[in-house]
């Protein structure tokens, strides 16, 4: 029988204690709430970095995360709530999750979003029972002047993650490795 180190045990309990005392939509009333959050999301980016707004007429479909919460001390994980859409129609709700071990301690909230840039993206996407997000996957970022945005090899790319809003005390962003898995709110 393997044996848990009690220091381990200790640092994926906090790092669970942690997680679930943030505010992420957990336990809220249903897809009203996760809607009225895409929504904000949605218009954040817009007013705040409108080089989006390319990516959002291209893309076929978009999966808009408003929140994810992301905690680690040693052992660490992450848990959001979103939805996605298709021509700006919500057509399925879905979870984020992430589990990490590394030289990990602090916790962090950000939002993202990922571009389905081709029918047959988003098609695998919705066909999955736990799609997880890999190196498949290419980021927008911010440039010098704040400005989100994907260069044109990016835009070919079948998935375009944009990752923001990052408030917290816990360095870096990312959705790879993240597993997203279709809910009923």
């Amino acid at each position: 029988m393997t044996r848990i180190p009690r220091r381990a045990l200790l640092s994926g309990a906090a790092a669970t204690l942690a997680l679930s005392a943030c505010g992420n939509g957990i336990g809220s009333p249903g897809g009203a709430n996760i809607d009225a959050r895409v929504d904000a999301t949605l218009n954040y980016l817009d007013t705040n970095f409108p080089g989006t707004r390319d990516l959002r007429e291209k893309s076929v479909g978009m999966l808009v995360m408003p929140l994810i919460t992301e905690a680690g001390f040693g052992f660490g994980g992450s848990y959001g709530r979103g939805a996605l859409r298709v021509n700006d129609i919500t057509v399925d709700y879905y979870s984020a999750t992430q589990a990490s071990f590394g030289l990990q301690i602090g916790a962090q909230q950000y939002a993202h979003v990922l571009y389905f840039m081709t029918e047959e993206a988003l098609a695998e996407f919705r066909a999955s029972s736990g799609w997880a997000a890999g190196a498949d996957v290419e980021y927008a970022v911010n440039d010098r002047g704040g400005n989100l945005s994907a260069e044109t090899t990016t835009v070919l790319a079948p998935v375009i993650a944009v990752v923001f809003g990052q408030a917290g005390l816990l360095a870096g962003a990312s959705v790879e490795g993240t597993k997203y898995a279709r809910i009923i709110p």
